[in-house]
């Protein structure tokens, strides 16, 4: 007979003894009992007092598992009800923002959060603070959609002031300068010699691709 085979066979003498004195859950207790050494089982199936000792402890234990499993499950469900509950009240507000200052507010400790629920003061104020976080995201996200068109109103200046050097070829001129570092393109703007210089430039660059491309 094989180890395996010999386990098997304690396990069938082992339930045949816990079914008889608990009944629905003799499955789960004979595995938590069959975990024990070979020779533990061998004692607890021809001493009565040591099966029972065994299935005092198993009982134990399940009963602890079962405990921790419900806790896990209470957190959880209160911890959504928290939220409907925070929601619901924020919702009063009308800020237009509510599932965004919701989730802010649910960052803090389940402590902090109860205290809001219960402090009608506290939670306005907590929420104006995160409206005004909100609107200060907003207003940097705008800033930054701006600072992407700030190259068209450089580009606008350069233009104009290039049109009066040279308005033939102004957008072209105009095109070749706006390649150049927002640094140098601001000191272009501010002084009026190098604009005029970066134009000449310009104009040669024009003037040599222009003689290039009529001489093929």
């Amino acid at each position: 007979m094989t180890e395996e085979d010999d386990l098997d066979e304690l396990g069938e003498k082992l339930y045949s003894l816990v079914s008889s004195k608990h009944g629905e859950i003799a499955g789960k207790l004979t595995g938590m009992l069959l975990e024990l050494p070979d020779a533990v089982i061998k004692q607890m199936l021809q001493d009565e007092s040591v099966l029972n000792d065994g299935i005092s402890r198993a009982l134990q234990a399940l009963r602890q598992e079962s405990q921790v499993v419900s806790e896990v499950e209470e957190a959880s469900a209160s911890s959504d009800s928290l939220g409907e509950r925070l929601y619901d009240l924020i919702d009063l507000h009308n800020t237009g923002h509510t599932q965004k200052i919701t989730g802010m507010l649910l960052e803090q400790t389940k402590e902090a959060v109860l205290q809001l629920l219960s402090d009608p003061e506290l939670l306005e104020k907590k929420i104006n603070i995160a409206l005004k976080t909100l609107i200060e995201q907003g207003e940097e996200e705008a800033n930054m959609t701006d600072s992407d068109g700030e190259g068209e109103s450089i580009g606008e200046k350069i233009f104009h002031l290039v049109e009066q050097i040279d308005p033939t070829h102004s957008a072209d001129i105009t095109g070749m300068l706006l390649e150049m570092d927002s640094e140098s393109l601001n000191q272009v703007l501010r002084d009026r010699s190098l604009l005029e210089v970066a134009v000449q430039r310009a104009q040669s660059a024009l003037a040599a691709h222009t003689q290039t491309h009529s001489s093929t």
